[in-house]
Order: structure tokens, then sequence, then C-alpha cells
């Protein structure tokens, strides 16, 4: 198996396009034609954890952190050890990070099976505006030349479909001065014409090139075109979940739950002003919301989606005030704690589709803080 065919079936559990734009995610060092019989997954890939790699004869790590995050002007031991270490090693090294945090069945729903949220969805759906939808009136004659035109230049692609378009029927009226040489009619008259509308989709980035090539291939002077962005929301992928409980349960339940699951004995959490913490581990919870890693971007939003439990990895100071203050119970694992559990479970579905190969979860992989 090549490393290359690892990356692609991690790509279908989490699509790059997924990740944020700040961030960078996918085969970030090795080969993609190198062989890979072992793979090793882990949170960061540290010196202990490469260690680990080396030790049991992997070839390919896939970490949720990305080990290069910004731009980089050199690969040294001093500055980029770890880096460095595994490009003399030839371990190929692939990041899925925000990709997997916003797929379906990646760290934030596996925090969210933790709590046994159930119609959850995300906080913050992920809105894409990649694609346009490109609109075009053509005489009946032009129709067939004008698609095949607008699709030889990238139009009409939907998945795995080819050639796609909707056509409907109607009447267009124009008015042309002296100077025009309409197709279908005479200068200095109303005119209305049979005409049919072509609608195609394209990426925003060949929406030119499209316009251009039905424009050429079109038969009047000034066809009508019409470009219109599309708002693209995958269904079940964002930041963060939110749902229900099946049965309303209390705090304390849900903070047994996620003790349970991570193995932490302790958790940061904050209540409401003026009361301890153990005054209202009673209390009734009957919608939930989770976001791994860094709940800063969007706890506000499930404060005003009716969350009153909201579990994260970590929550500015300020932040927690104000989640607290709006009757919203807040627990921090951890940023590590959070996502940690979603490599066991991105290990589990790779093995599925590669039982050839040997995938396991790091044992060396550490979060950096302990609480003493």
């Amino acid at each position: 198996m090549k490393a290359a065919d690892i990356a692609r079936a991690v790509e279908c559990l989490a699509p790059v396009e997924l990740a944020e734009d700040w961030d960078n995610v996918g085969l970030l060092v090795g080969d993609p034609a190198g062989e890979v019989k072992k793979v090793l997954v882990c949170m960061d890939l540290t010196e202990p954890v490469l260690a680990e790699a080396t030790r049991a004869r992997a070839q390919m790590v896939i970490a949720h952190h990305p080990v290069i995050f910004k731009s980089i002007s050199r690969v040294t031991a001093d500055e980029l050890p770890v880096v460095y270490e595994a490009v003399r090693r030839g371990l190929a090294v692939y990041a899925a990070h925000t990709n997997l945090d916003a797929a379906p069945g990646g760290t934030n729903d596996v925090l969210a099976d933790v709590l046994q949220l159930v119609d959850r969805r995300p906080l913050d759906p992920i809105v894409r505006q990649g694609r346009c939808k490109v609109v075009v009136f053509v005489p009946p004659d032009d129709l067939a030349e004008v698609a095949r035109a607008a699709f030889a230049a990238g139009a009409g692609r939907i998945g795995n479909y080819q050639d796609c378009a909707f056509f409907c029927h109607g009447i267009g009226s124009f008015y042309g001065d002296s100077s025009t040489r309409p197709a279908l009619a005479e200068a200095e008259r109303h005119d209305l014409t049979e005409e049919l509308r072509l609608e195609v989709i394209c990426s925003r980035s060949n929406a030119g090139a499209v316009c251009g090539a039905i424009r050429a291939a079109h038969s009047y002077e000034e066809p009508a075109i019409d470009t219109y962005v599309l708002e693209d929301t995958r269904s079940g992928c964002g930041v963060g979940r939110i749902g229900r409980l099946r049965r309303p349960v209390t705090v304390q339940t849900l903070i047994n739950r996620l003790k349970k699951a991570t193995g932490l004995k302790k958790i940061l959490l904050a209540t409401a002003s003026g009361e301890r913490n153990g005054d209202r581990r009673g209390m009734l919870v009957t919608t939930a919301a989770c976001s791994s890693g860094s709940g800063g971007s969007v706890f506000r939003k499930a404060v005003s989606q009716g969350a009153t439990f909201f579990v994260t990895g970590e929550l500015s100071h300020h932040d927690a005030i104000a989640a607290v203050a709006a009757g919203t119970t807040v627990v921090c694992l951890g940023h590590g704690h959070s996502e940690r559990l979603a490599m066991s479970r991105l290990a589990d579905r790779l093995a599925e589709q590669f039982p050839k190969i040997k995938i396991t979860v790091s044992r060396r992989d550490r979060d950096p803080y302990a609480i003493v």
C-alpha cells in the first residue's frame, strides 16, 4: 500500500476542503509513492512519538495537529528537529486537523457520542462559496452547441456526474437600435422570440472561462448571461455539535460520562456565579453542546441555541464568565483530552479499510499539561 492510498482514505473520512483557511492539512512530509505497512496515529508528532514510530518500524504517521503549521524557510536539526528526523528516516507524516474536527464522525462527533447526544447538528455549519450557477438564454437551435461549449469549459460537473444541466422554455423580448444585428429579428423593432433557459454549475474560479465559452458559441450579439454565487452547506459538517439528551440527565451524569471516557480524574467546571460548583450538579440538562479543542469561536452559538451544558477543551476566562452568566454550565477537559478519543476512532475506521496494514494509536502521545 502506498502513502497516497492511506492519504486518500483519510480524505474520504475528513475531506481537506472542510479545513479552515488558516490550517495546514494533508501529506506534510514524505513520498506519496512510499510503501506503507505500518501506520501510527497520534495527536502530536513529538520526539517521543517519533521514537515510538521508529521502534515500531512504521512508515507513516497520521497526526491530528500539523507538524508543519506556518510557512518555513529551512528544515534543520536545530530549528525543526522532528521534521528533520522524519525526513531523514523516510517517514511519511499526514495531518488531519480542522477537517477532522468538522467532518461527520470526527473529533466533535466522538465527543458528542460521549455525551450521548441525539438529533445533533453542527453549532456552526460549514458554508462554502466555491461554486457558481451560470444561466444563459438561448434559441432552441443553439442549445446543443452552447451546452457542449459550457461542458467543455468545465461546467456541469456535480460529484461523479458530468454534463449536468437544466433547461426550461420561455419567451424573450428585446429591441435593438440601428447599430445592432439581431440573429433572429430586425433592428429598430420590438420582438418576441422563443428561448430556452440553460443552467449549469461550475467552480467560481472557472466561471469566467465558462461564460467566455458560452458567449463564443452563442449566435446572439449580446447573450444574456447571469452568474450566481452558490452557498453550499454540507450535511453534518461544521464546528462543534449541539443536540438533545434522549432523556434529561443531571450535570453530574454528564461529568461522569466525560471522566469515564477520557480517564480524567479532574476537570475544570464553571457554573453560575454565586454558587459553589457542587450546588448545580443536580440540575437537569436536556440540550448540550460540545466543541473539541478550543471552544471560544462557538460557545455563544451554543448558548444562543439553547444549550445549558457546554463541553470543550479550553475556553478563556472571560468567555467562561459570559457563558455561565447566560445560564450555561461549562466543562473544560484540556485541549488535547477533548480530541484524543477521536484518534482511536480514526485508527479503527482506517483499519476496516486496510485490514492488511497494521494501524495503531500512539502510547507515547501525551498532553503537555498535567494536573498536579
